[in-house]
């Protein structure tokens, strides 16, 4: 890579983590290529981001993105993207059917570095369709009520 091209991807690195409200870091030391792609397939139907990065191009972006220090030590894979639980959801899925060759490192939420408990913990949470499907039942339950205590009066009048 000449200094140059290393330029041009720490800037396009910097805009794409600054974009991103959460992203986490994993260790991907013997996995397949056709597994990794796998892992590609599945975030890119969530609008996740998944990139193999060298540690010393991603420690600059991560700076110029004003993230936390952390330090990136041997295989790192970055992933990224805008709904942490759609996030936390894929790397988990993922971790989970190849926990020998694949494994949380950290993540980054909201500009705060997170460990793996945190990760597997947000994964567990409902989607963001399915928390507004809870609410909109929460909401219509009220005026359900009040329609089939309306039907049941009718009912027992007749």
């Amino acid at each position: 890579m000449t200094k140059q091209e290393k330029i041009q991807t720490i800037e396009c690195l910097t805009s794409e983590f600054k974009n991103a409200s959460s992203m986490i870091v994993c260790d991907y030391r013997g996995l397949s290529v056709a597994k990794l792609e796998s892992l590609r397939a599945n975030a890119r139907n969530s609008n996740i981001k998944v990139q193999v990065i060298k540690n010393t191009l991603a420690n600059i972006a991560m700076q110029n993105a004003k993230y936390p220090q952390a330090e990136l030590k041997g295989t790192n894979i970055f992933i990224w993207g805008e709904d942490q639980i759609a996030l936390a959801k894929v790397v988990c899925k993922f971790a989970e059917s190849n926990e020998a060759n694949f494994s949380l490192k950290f993540g980054y939420f909201d500009g705060n570095i997170v460990q793996k408990d945190h990760i597997v913990s947000v994964s567990k949470l409902p989607s963001r369709e399915e928390l507004i499907g809870m609410l909109l039942s929460v909401w219509s339950a009220p005026a359900r009520y009040f329609v089939t205590g309306l039907d049941n009066l009718r009912k027992q009048k007749e």
